[in-house]
């Protein structure tokens, strides 16, 4: 994995969103030079902007994640009910 793009703006229609990681990693170095400041009031504005943005993608991607558990274990539990329903 490359180095963060130092870009500020949503991902356009052309570009795929980036992996949770990669978003994660831009995340970290927004919110440092945020938090470093000497910036001036539009950058930083397009700093948060970005970072939200960033954190929406993010929690895209956690919550994928969390459904897929959830569907797995939905499946599971099926599969042990059925199981047990045969062994009965």
């Amino acid at each position: 994995m490359g180095k963060p793009v130092d870009r500020v703006g949503p991902v356009s229609e052309t570009e795929t969103a980036p992996s949770y990681e990669q978003a994660r990693d831009e995340l970290v170095d927004v919110v440092r030079k945020l938090e470093a400041g000497g910036t001036t009031l539009e950058e930083s504005l397009r700093l948060w902007e970005r970072g939200e943005e960033l954190a929406r993608i993010c929690q895209g991607w956690l919550d994928g994640a969390r459904a897929r558990l959830e569907a797995a274990r939905a499946a599971a539990g099926a599969v042990e009910v059925e199981n047990l329903d045969k062994d009965g």
